[in-house]
């Protein structure tokens, strides 16, 4: 049997807001929603949660079959930095398209301007000594990358990794990553890697507050590595998340990151920082590093690259690591030219606009809502972010547990109600906004009276 979808469009859907009608999902999204679940992997996650079906996008916000408008505060897990179907990236990819579209690592112009761009986002200091290599079309392969060039640079084989981290799902970047239920069914991981206390100050792994700590788990990192009785050999990198996304949205502690970067440089150890979530504008700054004061050995970057949603990822890194030999690592669809003309557009476009101004004042708008949820609910337990990647932590008021159950619940009632978010954390009890960059003020204020009424009626719902 063959879906019954109406293809037909406005050539530009204007939306004032979001609107639903009726129950999730609608008639013709469920019978995609079916149609998908006979044939695709039982792996499929975000139409478990959110059944609907996109009819297509435009700005912050989606349309699916039935005619329900979203505001998609999830922006396809943080990829879409200017929204959905920006004009100027999306006019620059299509002009790439009628030129060049398959590159390899062949240099090309379109490829040499965002290679110029993309190293001048970076602090002045580091932009002379950075190189940059273009992996396969993933985050995950930014950071096997990174972690396969340190071990070449540095003949060493261990890796540092902290609790709670998460670095994508192929197999090295899964055996860096904290999330054990993604692991444990998955033999032979990658050998030599060490987990560590990350500095989550609203549930400290060592059981401190950080008004009466020292950085406790910067010490232990250090004692660790300098201890001749420690266990651990000098490793080959560091690999760190300034703000744990998948973890729950947990910014690290300032002097947490400046102590790792002291004591790795120190010993000569390379730090990859892992920005392919918190990277490209998400946090207010380019990096999210920027605002630790810190310069990191390596940059994993992805996701919001091309600005909207053309795989690209790239490693940027300290040249007197470029060890490799030609062909060493290599990647069929690393020369995606579209992708590189749509991120020189969304480059332009960020720098034009302000967009980085933006965010920091929605960042501002958006945190006084969230704050504003305390007084809603005794479950919200924290509220936390850097820039535009927040997340709001619902536990139970009497034991202190995650409060999954009604985490789960106020996606539901948001998507109900027009609003896609997204959850992550520690049993799924973090609710977590990605919204575009350039999202509007009027688009704050909607998302914030959603989130509240949705947290009110999980409330009720579960009561």
């Amino acid at each position: 049997m063959t879906a019954t979808i109406d293809h037909a469009a406005p050539t530009s859907p204007g939306y004032p807001g979001p609107f639903v009608s009726g129950t999730l999902p609608g008639p013709r999204s469920a019978e995609l929603l079916d149609r998908q679940a006979a044939r695709e992997s039982n792996s499929r996650s975000y139409p478990r949660k959110l059944p609907i079906a996109i009819r297509r996008g435009k700005g912050s916000y989606v349309e699916d079959l039935d005619g329900n408008v979203f505001l998609d505060f999830l922006s396809g897990a943080g990829v879409l930095s200017l929204g959905h179907n920006h004009p100027e990236p999306l006019a620059a990819a299509h002009r790439q398209l009628d030129e060049f579209v398959h590159g390899l690592d062949f240099p090309t112009p379109i490829k040499d301007e965002f290679t110029e761009l993309t190293i001048g986002m970076l602090p002045a200091p580091m932009r002379e000594r950075t190189r940059i290599h273009f992996c396969g079309p993933t985050g995950a392969n930014a950071v096997d990358a990174a972690l396969k060039l340190c071990k070449t640079a540095t003949g060493r084989e261990e890796v540092i990794t902290f609790q709670g981290g998460f670095h994508g799902a192929t197999m090295a970047a899964m055996s860096v990553t904290g999330l054990v239920e993604q692991k444990e069914p998955v033999r032979g991981r990658m050998p030599g890697v060490h987990f560590f206390p990350y500095s989550n100050c609203h549930s400290c792994p060592l059981g401190l507050k950080r008004e009466n700590c020292e950085v406790n788990c910067a010490t232990f990192l250090e004692r660790a590595l300098t201890d001749v009785n420690g266990g651990i050999t000098l490793p080959a990198a560091v690999i760190m998340e300034l703000v744990q996304g998948e973890g729950g949205v947990i910014p690290a502690d300032v002097e947490f990151v400046r102590r790792v970067r002291e004591v790795t440089r120190r010993l000569g150890i390379p730090m990859i920082v892992d920005e392919v979530q918190s990277g490209c504008g998400r946090t207010g700054t380019w990096f999210a590093f920027e605002q630790y004061g810190i310069e990191p050995d390596v940059v994993c970057a992805s996701k919001a690259l091309s600005g909207m949603g053309l795989p690209a990822a790239v490693i940027l890194y300290d040249g007197k690591l470029d060890a490799w030999a030609p062909g060493a690592h290599t990647g069929t669809f690393r020369g995606n030219q579209p992708a590189f003309a749509a991120a020189v557009a969304t480059m332009k476009v960020v720098e034009r606009e302000r967009v980085l101004e933006n965010v920091r004042a929605r960042a501002e708008q958006l945190m006084v809502h969230l704050q504003g949820l305390r007084a809603v609910s005794p479950y919200v337990a924290d509220v936390r972010g850097l820039g535009l990647m927040t997340g709001v932590e619902l536990n139970d008021p009497v034991t202190g547990q995650p409060a999954t159950k009604l985490a789960k619940r106020v996606q539901w009632e948001a998507v109900s109600r027009g609003l896609i978010l997204e959850l992550g954390g520690r049993d799924d009890c973090v609710v977590r906004m990605l919204p575009p960059l350039n999202c509007s003020e009027q688009e704050i204020d909607i998302a914030g009276r959603i989130l509240r009424e949705a947290l009110t009626a999980a409330e009720e719902a579960l009561r």
